[in-house]
């Protein structure tokens, strides 16, 4: 069926703001309260504040009691089950990327989870171990905890490293490290500081991860292999670890190789057949468990650890241990990481939590986010876990399986719980190079960003550059680096974006009040003697100097050689006065001496002496003002009378009549016809000092060679700052700002009796 295409017409009278004023009544009331009533209401006390106050700040007081067992309940019951069962593969696994033991990856699983539950506002997020963050744990576990720290002499002379110092010592700096990066998150959320996150765009986040993605894989190579290579530091260590494991190869375990290929092949196939048949099946098949449960099995039973030297986890103690305040010393050496990870795993956590909100129908708060995984870390921290945040596999798991709200989350607690109080000792043989191959599984969503980069190249080339530099940057300079480096460039495109937007000459479509780019319409025409000129973005500071340069350049008016002219001609005007006023004199001295010594009446003397200065008055004359050619685009317009006082340049003829001015290089100043323009600043959301004074000079200057501006669809937000900043005066009233591009168009047409014109672009608009 077609719809047929209808017009609509506007009656109204043309608007410039001092009459929008009164037609639309524009309040000078503030709806804002004042600083001192914000105060007194913040400091005000009473039951229904208080209980507000904490649902606000424990979501789970407000969700928890409107439970509904008989909508969520199952639901819940196989999502935190499905959870819980990946939560220990990936908890163990994980560990190894924060150079843990695999036991801490589990209490990571454990007790954040918690405290997410209580103050979380998510509902299908699953807080836990990930890769990126585990593996900005593990540069720093390394860094400051690196193997040549704790070399022990034996008694045959031999040295080794006492791994159980070592690993104590890491344990120190992660959890201080943790709780470090969860202070600074609290902090950021009480200052409802959330909306930090989002100078990190999403090539900018998605680079870093697969940048990050990269580093894991290499360092989970050493387990593949069996191979022990050189630890390196600072930018390129990426590169120099490829390197080093390219000449271990020869020494590769061929039993542990073996071990991580079949691993890696049940684990792809299992895994391709959940995505293929994740609609038929009521939950994923658990791979993982399974691969972990059977290769813990084969490797005890066979005494492969023993026979063929394989790497297993060791030694999982059972049991829940004490909390333990952190290491406070440490603070200064990792409080830079410590914010790096703090921002990224905010940044991770809330666009996965507002992905799953978006598509089911709910708010998440950014600020209580930052709050609830800052808790998470900080308490998490004092019970031995690391860094937190939500993992995309498990999440869609815990939203695919029928979680509804995070008791999900509570539930794969209990089956992490139970794993660490009773079965974890069980997996003590279970191979390194297992866990090494989930690692690799799980990272198959990141590598998949890699095809972001063809359609970057399609739709974005900025974003395609930010995405690249992002990624180059982590791979070369760590993830430390990398993350500055990334966060520097990307502030440098927004920069660059609004310091060099795209500038347009306006013209009008027809029969219509519509004003569209000159260079992108065919149909959009320029108004005869008006430019109409706008810029993309907002004019400030970085721009300003640009947008005067490209106004001049797009009007053809280059106002420094006029006003340059202008001065040269009141200059020699000057001069040539000075010089006929001279020679007036002179020639009256001269009339004068002459009838002195003719000696002729007094009458006639007086009447030959009026008439010699009459005579050297019209001798004057032709040398006067009105000497050259007359330039139709440089008259007086005795009809802009009103607020438009300023002299004009029109090509009417009865305005010609009124002109003061017709030098020949005066009319050099309007040879492109243009006697009025027209700034439309409807892209600018705000004024600073800079555009302000730009604008004045604006005006100032174009008004010195004789030619209009107005400003148009300008943002009442923006209107007010600029009365604040003293803009409007007795030169530039507020009549000159118009509602509309075609409001000023209107006013201008009539005011220039150019009728024929105005019937071009007339839409039904009352004058």
């Amino acid at each position: 069926m077609e719809i047929e295409e209808k017009d609509y017409f506007v009656h109204r009278e043309v608007l410039d703001e001092l009459r929008l004023d009164e037609v639309a009544q524009k309040g000078m009331w503030s709806t804002k309260p004042t600083l001192g009533e914000r105060v007194k209401e913040s400091l005000r006390c009473s039951v229904p504040r208080l209980k507000l106050t904490l649902l606000n700040w424990i979501p789970v007081l407000g969700w928890l009691p409107r439970y509904s067992f008989r909508e969520n309940a199952v639901g819940d019951l196989i999502s935190g089950c499905s959870v819980g069962i990946m939560h220990l593969p990936q908890g163990m696994a994980y560990a190894l990327l924060a150079s843990l033991r695999p036991v801490y990856g589990l209490y990571t699983s454990l007790y954040p989870v918690l405290i997410y539950f209580i103050f979380g506002t998510s509902r299908h997020i699953s807080i836990g171990t990930f890769a990126v963050i585990s593996i900005m744990i593990g540069s720093v576990t390394e860094r400051l905890g690196p193997d040549s720290d704790f070399i022990e002499n034996e008694t045959n002379g031999t040295e080794s490293v006492n791994i159980d110092a070592r690993d104590a010592y890491r344990v120190q700096i992660a959890c201080s490290l943790t709780v470090l990066a969860g202070i600074f998150q609290i902090l950021l959320g009480v200052v409802r500081f959330g909306f930090v996150v989002t100078y990190l765009s999403e090539p900018l986040i998605r680079g870093y991860t697969t940048g990050s993605a990269c580093h894991v894989c290499v360092s989970q190579l050493k387990y593949l292999f069996g191979v022990t290579p050189l630890r390196f530091t600072g930018p390129l260590s990426l590169i120099y670890t490829l390197v080093d494991l390219c000449r271990l190869l020869p020494q590769t375990k061929v039993p542990e190789l073996v071990v991580s290929l079949v691993a890696l092949a049940v684990l792809i196939v299992v895994k391709e057949i959940n995505g293929c048949y994740r609609q038929k099946l009521p939950m994923p098949v658990p791979i993982e468990l399974i691969v972990i449960i059977g290769a813990t099995i084969i490797t005890h039973f066979c005494g492969l650890s023993s026979k063929y030297f394989i790497d297993v986890v060791g030694e999982i103690p059972s049991g829940l241990k004490a909390p333990r305040a952190p290491d406070a010393s440490l603070f200064s050496k990792v409080i830079g990481d410590a914010f790096a990870v703090a921002i990224v795993g905010f940044a991770i956590n809330i666009s996965l939590g507002k992905t799953f909100a978006l598509k089911h129908g709910y708010k998440v708060d950014s600020n209580q986010e930052l709050v609830a995984l800052g808790l998470s870390n900080t308490v998490g921290g004092f019970f031995q876990c690391y860094s937190v945040t939500s993992s995309l596999s498990r999440s869609l798991v815990q939203e695919s399986t029928g979680g509804k709200t995070q008791v999900a989350g509570v539930i794969s607690s209990i089956i992490v719980l139970i794993t660490v109080l009773k079965i974890g000792a069980l997996f003590e043989d279970l191979p390194k190079a297992v866990l090494s191959t989930i690692v690799f599984v799980n990272l198959k969503g990141m590598f998949k960003q890699f095809m972001d980069v063809p359609t970057l190249w399609r739709t974005n080339k900025v974003d395609l550059l930010v995405w690249l530099v992002t990624f180059i940057s982590t791979i070369l300079l760590n993830l430390d680096l990398g993350l500055a480096v990334a966060i520097g460039f990307s502030m440098l495109t927004f920069i660059f974006r609004t310091q060099v937007p795209r500038y347009s000459i306006l013209g009008n479509v027809p029969g219509t009040d519509l004003y569209l780019d000159t260079d992108t319409y065919r149909q959009a025409k320029e108004i005869p003697g008006i430019k109409i000129f706008r810029s993309s973005t907002t004019i400030y500071y970085t721009n300003a100097e640009m947008y005067l340069e490209v106004l001049q350049e797009k009007s053809g008016i280059e106002i420094g050689k006029l006003l340059t002219a202008k001065k040269k001609r009141h200059a020699k005007q000057k001069r040539k006065e000075e010089k006929e006023k001279k020679k007036a004199t002179k020639e009256a001295k001269k009339q004068e001496s002459e009838m002195n010594r003719r000696k002729v009446p007094a009458g006639t003397k007086g009447h030959s002496q009026g008439s010699g200065v009459a005579l050297s008055v019209i001798e004057t004359a032709p040398n006067g003002p009105s000497k050259g050619q007359v330039n139709l685009a440089y008259h007086y317009d005795t009809t802009l009378s009103d607020s438009d006082s300023d002299t004009g340049c029109h090509g009417d003829d009865s305005i010609t009549q009124a002109s003061h001015h017709s030098d020949e290089e005066k009319g050099k100043a309007c040879a492109s016809g243009t006697h009025t323009i027209i700034l439309d600043v409807s892209t600018t959301s705000f004024v600073d000092t800079v555009t302000i004074k730009t604008l004045k000079n604006i005006f100032r200057d174009f008004g010195e060679i004789d030619v209009h501006v107005y400003l148009a669809g300008c943002q009442a937000c923006v209107v007010e700052q600029l009365e604040m900043a003293d803009f409007f005066s007795e030169s530039i009233p507020k009549s000159r700002l118009f509602f509309t591009v075609h409001d000023a168009v209107l006013h201008i047409l009539k005011k220039l009796g150019q009728t024929d014109l105005m019937l071009d672009v007339y839409c039904d608009i009352k004058m």
